[in-house]
């Protein structure tokens, strides 16, 4: 009480250890939906490889399909056909489903960047124009943390663009090359650079979720 009447600032020290513990939280998160990322990206990939493969299937059936013209032979197309049809339908909903979890993913990933801009408003508050902050971690100043996780944020935003163009084209492509070329844009991620590892490790060394 006496504290308060007096007027007296509440210590800084307590702000930075909260500061710091969010910090490396944001760490651990940014780690596991990597790998959630990941492991739906495989998964993706499968579905994604599966719908090339009966787009393709399909293709061969119709050309065999107009070098016959038997109305058995033709029945019994439609027949495949039709089922077929269904099981493409069942994938491209799995593969729906599947860019609905990477979507789910990448929202995280845009919070945690926006955590850490927070922290760091949240800093410069408390310091305004000084020059000299003490460090959370080890050499990091708190901005580089931000600027790491909006560089990660941005690399799956647009991974997250183009697999949602591949999920839209792929299903409806009759060129079995292009299919093959989304498959290979799928799978190797171009816009999830390989700094990003590097950024990952970095970010769970400083923070000492990794021994140095």
């Amino acid at each position: 009480m006496e504290a308060k009447a007096l007027g007296i600032a509440t210590p800084r020290k307590p702000v930075l250890s909260v500061s710091a513990r969010k910090i490396k939280d944001n760490a651990a998160d940014w780690h596991n939906l990597i790998l959630k990322w990941e492991s739906l990206s495989d998964a993706g990939f499968t579905t994604a490889s599966n719908i090339a493969n009966l787009k393709v299937s399909l293709l061969e059936k119709d050309k065999i399909e107009l070098a016959s013209t038997t109305s058995a032979s033709c029945e019994e197309g439609e027949k495949r056909r039709l089922e077929c049809d269904k099981e493409l339908e069942a994938l491209c909903e799995e593969l729906q489903a599947t860019l609905d979890g990477l979507t789910k993913v990448q929202v995280k990933m845009e919070k945690l960047s926006s955590t850490t801009k927070g922290v760091c408003e949240l800093e410069n508050y408390h310091y305004g124009e000084e020059s000299e902050r003490p460090l959370l971690f080890h050499t990091w100043p708190t901005t580089h943390f931000y600027e790491v996780s909006r560089q990660l944020s941005d690399m799956y935003s647009k991974e997250l663009l183009l697999k949602r163009t591949i999920g839209a084209e792929l299903a409806h492509t009759a060129d079995r090359n292009l299919a093959l070329s989304y498959l290979s844009m799928w799978l190797h991620q171009p816009y999830v650079e390989s700094s990003s590892k590097l950024h990952l490790e970095s970010m769970l060394l400083e923070t000492g979720h990794r021994a140095l």
